[in-house]
């Protein structure tokens, strides 16, 4: 069963900010309000060619097989689009919601609503007083003066007294494996979130209080509210300047979150944040991941299918040409439909990122973080699959991965065949056969017509 012969692949979306930190009544985003956006984003996405089967949803509730499960989609931001925040952020959202109202009411009175009146108030607020310009060396200054870039004196530090260095090279990420400034993932938040141990807690706390600090938020100590040292880490994680998760936030987006959490721990507080993270998750990671996932075949194994399907047209070319020039039958000349034929839908289907042969077997290429995961022992897997997973853990960066390494020193030869695996997703083989038929069709149809035009040529009877 094959979907429409019209069906195209999703279309690969750029990479785009969608602010929702704007003073209007509610942010338009495709003719939607904030209000009404929910409905717009649980939309079905077979427009953008995605089925059912492999809606966002249906993804991120564990409802597709691989690749297309949430494992994959992870691999795929933190591996291609370089995106996984996002992912690990909206994954938080969603338990934290299911873990607030898990609470008592008198629990749940202690951290109020914020409401969407409140959100557009505090955004027109800060359009009205945008936040303080950050401090600058007098080094700096001195390099701007005279110039419309020229900084007042009142944000001009003086380095050699002890004050930071803005221009300083941050700290390194802790690994997974240090234990100074982010709580492992064995740790498990309570309830209250305050199974944090004392340093890790002081940590945090004294990042979010920075984070406070630069948007100008005086924060009260709200400790009986629930999760507050819990939100005091997802703001050190994700929404502090240079935080090692660092969602992708303007500044109005950040000031006004921080305006939030400083009143409360209720979800809505994350209310604009969550609808940008989500709309990017939805509308451009998503699509470019089912696209992406949509080829069987790496990058060397599609260049080599596209040579060979190069390489059909021309000897069906050279065959007809050779005929043509001979005394032979015009009946001969339809031979030459056999390298039309197979060059034609070879070509179509590696434009589209697949390898006819594996597909005929319905198999894929494995990944280059796969290939070597048995070889590099079950328990560096383990820990690979909980760092990417814990959404209150370290940064994002693989470079240090052995498999890095081992994949840029593996031969030419041997990336083209690489090991491979049969695809267990139904709805992404229905795909696939679709553009394979498509591709064979369109080959008829092309080979139709090349052969048609050779058929009607004279003979040359040159031999």
């Amino acid at each position: 069963m094959v979907y429409s012969l019209a069906y195209r692949r999703p279309p690969h979306v750029e990479a785009r900010r969608i602010s929702t930190a704007s003073g209007d009544s509610g942010p338009s985003i495709g003719g939607t309000t904030l209000d009404d956006s929910q409905e717009h984003l649980q939309d079905s996405s077979i427009n953008y060619g995605i089925p059912d089967a492999l809606s966002f949803d249906r993804i991120i509730d564990g409802g597709t097989c691989p690749p297309c499960t949430t494992r994959d989609f992870m691999n795929y931001l933190i591996y291609i689009e370089h995106s996984a925040e996002n992912l690990q952020f909206f994954l938080w959202y969603k338990d934290y919601v299911r873990r607030f109202d898990l609470l008592s009411a008198s629990e749940r009175r202690l951290a109020p609503e914020w409401s969407l009146e409140q959100v557009d108030a505090q955004a027109l607020a800060l359009k009205d007083n945008p936040a303080p310009m950050k401090s600058i060396s007098a080094d700096t200054a001195a390099v701007f003066r005279g110039t419309d870039f020229a900084t007042p004196k009142a944000n001009i530090v003086d380095l050699s007294k002890g004050g930071p260095n803005p221009f300083g090279t941050p700290p390194m990420t802790p690994k997974s494996g240090d234990h100074g400034s982010i709580a492992p993932s064995e740790y498990p938040w309570s309830d209250t979130g305050s199974t944090l141990r004392s340093g890790f807690r002081a940590t945090h706390d004294h990042k979010a209080a920075g984070a406070f600090e630069a948007a100008d938020v005086k924060l009260q100590p709200f400790t009986i509210q629930p999760f507050r040292e819990e939100i005091s880490r997802i703001i050190s994680v994700y929404i502090a300047e240079g935080a090692p998760r660092q969602l992708n936030l303007s500044s109005k987006e950040r000031a006004g979150l921080l305006h939030a959490l400083a009143a409360t721990t209720h979800p809505t507080a994350f209310r604009r944040v969550i609808h940008t993270v989500e709309w990017s998750l939805r509308h451009q990671a998503h699509q470019n991941f089912i696209r992406w996932t949509i080829c069987n075949g790496n990058r060397p194994r599609v260049i080599f299918a596209r040579g060979l399907g190069i390489a059909g047209i021309l000897g069906g070319i050279l065959a007809a040409v050779l005929i043509v020039l001979s005394n032979a039958g015009r009946g001969w000349r339809v031979l030459s439909a056999i390298g039309f034929a197979i060059g034609i839908a070879t070509l179509v289907a590696a434009w589209k990122g697949m390898c006819v042969v594996l597909h005929g077997m319905h198999h894929r290429h494995l990944r280059p973080w796969e290939l070597f995961a048995e070889d590099d022992g079950a328990s560096s897997v383990l820990e690979m699959k909980k760092d990417s997973f814990d959404t209150l853990g370290s940064s994002n960066s693989y470079e240090d991965q052995p498999w890095v390494a081992k994949y840029e020193k593996r031969n030419l030869i041997r990336k083209v065949f690489d090991r491979e695996v049969w695809i267990q997703e139904p709805a992404l083989r229905q795909i696939q056969d679709t553009i394979f038929l498509q591709a064979v069709l369109g080959s008829l149809a092309l080979t139709a017509i090349c052969v048609g035009i050779f058929v009607a040529l004279p003979k040359g009877n040159f031999y």
